[in-house]
Formats: C-alpha cells, structure tokens, sequence
C-alpha cells in the first residue's frame, strides 16, 4: 500500500517518516516551496521540523493531483482547511486517514465528517493520540488510536503504519476519537494560562481533571463512548498537551497567562494553535446542547477579550462546589 500525506507541517512530515520507514516510498504534499525544496534535496523540513534526518524515500510534492498515484491518504491539513483541500484532490475511493484534531468552525461538524461530504465515495479512518511530531519523527516510542468503524479497513492501516516504536491500538470509534482531539486543545491553552500565572501543579492536575470531565461530556454527546474518551485519543493525550511546551496550544496559554496580547500572540505564530479556533465551535455546542463546559466557556472570553484573566478566575474559584461525578 503506498501511501500519500497531504499537509507538510511538523505532524505531517513525522508521518511520512513513519510510513517511509523500512525503505517504502511515501508521497507527501506540502503548499510551500521550501519544505518541498528541502525534502527533495536535503531530505529536511527545515521549515517545521528542523535537524531531523528524513528517510530518503519520502519525496514531496507542490502538486496535488500527484496523489492520485497512492493507495490511501494521510490526512493532515488544519482543521479549518481540510474540506477546501479535499474538494482540489483527485478523485475516488482511495481510504483518508484523518490525523488533524479540530471541528470545523463554520458547520460544526468533526472532521470525519467532513471528509464523507468532500469525498463521499472514500472510506474514513481517524488516527489521534498523544503525539509531539519532533519524537515520532525521531523514533520515540509513541502510541496511538486508529478509529475506523471499517474493523477489516482499520487492521489493514494498522499493519501498513504500526511499526515498534510506533504502537498503534484499533477501534471503531470515530466520533470519539475525534472530540477528544478536538477538545484537549482547548483544555492545553487554559493549562498553559495557569502556567503562565504561576498558580502551581496542583491547580494544573486539577484543570486536567475537571476538563477530563468537559470532555467527557462532550464526546459522549457527540456520540463518542467512555472508554475511548478515557484512553490515548483522550484522556493520554490531555495529559501530554496539557504538560509541555512543546504543545502550541500550551505555549500560547502560557504567553497569554505571563499577560501578553492574544490577538498579537496569534498574528506571530507560523503554525496553528488549532484549540483558539475550536474553542469558539466546542462552546457554541455546549450552548446548544447544553453541556456544562465551564472551562472551555472561559477560555473563550479570553480570546475573544471580553474578560481579563483574573476576573475569570474569580467567576471560576467562586463556582458552587459540586459532587466530582457531575
């Protein structure tokens, strides 16, 4: 099975170092010149993952249709780009691996199902989990989740990308996967304020804990089950995004917690803290819905700078207690 990685980012590129792996060749297509350039040539993404060694059977490409030569896609352009990339790729049945970790902003809808509208004859995988690109494209050991509702499908993924230090674990369960991605981003920014304000490790374990609880919520509504939400797509990559600042997401929380600027912090960055642009979406449907997402609602009015963090703070700490299972 060749595969072809739409998307050359950091994520991408560590994806295509995994399916090159053991001498496969790997397509990968990248918007930019110079990351397409500096694979070709140097074998380097200079660009999004500089000073790892890339495989010499990955070769990218500026040309999308260039795809149409690959057996089935991996996936990873942001979340809020990947149905206009989609409609521009070459047509048929090919299976998408989806590994980018948002909701589409405009319709509401996560990501698998996007892919079905923008490829409706294409079957759907989701691959998610606790993964900083810079360690799998290093060889780290790493585990992820690879959904796909397809159990037949999903093994035959599984035994074209698992590799031993690179575990990969099945379900059929999309939609759960998918919000657990989706939310922990918005979680890591409001880790990374706590960070930021110095308030200390017990105040980040227990946000870790009660945004376990948001996202729980929110999956299961959104049709995902428990114990998916509870494993790597959820609740092992909330714990990782949310300790780093190797994360985006923890980064810009933490800039926004030392009190910098959110709107000039987002005009500086190259690379996308995809939680700002889902945070908006996750609470217009906890609204809907009504699920309680105090945190996510928080972090929200911080970016969109209708409170100060400190105020928030307060509204947060004078919550009325609860019982923890709510």
């Amino acid at each position: 099975m060749k595969l072809g990685v739409i998307g050359g980012g950091a994520w991408g590129t560590a994806l295509a170092q995994v399916a090159s792996t053991g001498g496969r060749e790997t397509l990968l297509w990248a918007m930019e010149s110079e990351v397409v350039d500096g694979i070709n040539s140097r074998h380097e993404n200079s660009i999004f993952l500089p000073g790892i060694p890339l495989n010499e059977t990955i070769r990218a490409t500026a040309d999308l249709a260039e795809l149409g030569s690959c057996d089935a896609w991996i996936v990873v352009t942001p979340a809020q780009h990947m149905r206009s990339v989609l409609a521009q790729a070459p047509a048929g049945e090919r299976p998408l691996v989806l590994c980018s970790k948002g909701i589409e902003a405009d319709s509401g809808k996560l990501l698998h199902e996007v892919a079905r509208e923008a490829c409706p004859t294409s079957p759907v995988a989701v691959l998610s989990g606790p993964t900083f690109a810079h360690e799998v494209a290093a060889g780290l050991p790493t585990a992820v989740t690879l959904a796909c509702e397809d159990r037949a499908l999903g093994e035959e993924l599984r035994s074209r990308i698992n590799l031993v230090h690179f575990r990969t674990y099945c379900t059929d369960d999309v939609a759960g996967a998918e919000a657990g991605g989706a939310v922990k981003n918005v979680l890591a920014i409001a880790c990374g304020i706590v960070e930021g304000k110095k308030f200390g490790q017990n105040a980040r374990a227990a946000l870790i804990a009660r945004g376990f609880a948001e996202m729980t919520r929110f999956g299961v509504t959104m049709g995902g089950r428990r114990e998916t939400l509870a494993g790597l797509s959820g609740l092992g990559d909330l714990v990782l995004t949310c300790s780093s600042t190797s994360s985006r997401n923890f980064s810009l929380g933490k800039a926004i917690g030392e009190g910098r600027d959110v709107r000039e912090l987002m005009r500086d960055r190259r690379t996308v803290a995809e939680g700002a642009h889902t945070a908006p979406v996750v609470n217009r449907i906890a609204l809907e819905r009504d699920i309680d997402m105090p945190i996510v609602g928080a972090v929200v009015s911080l970016l969109e700078g209708k409170t100060r963090i400190d105020e928030l703070l307060q509204t947060l700490l004078s919550r009325p207690p609860g019982d923890e299972e709510d």
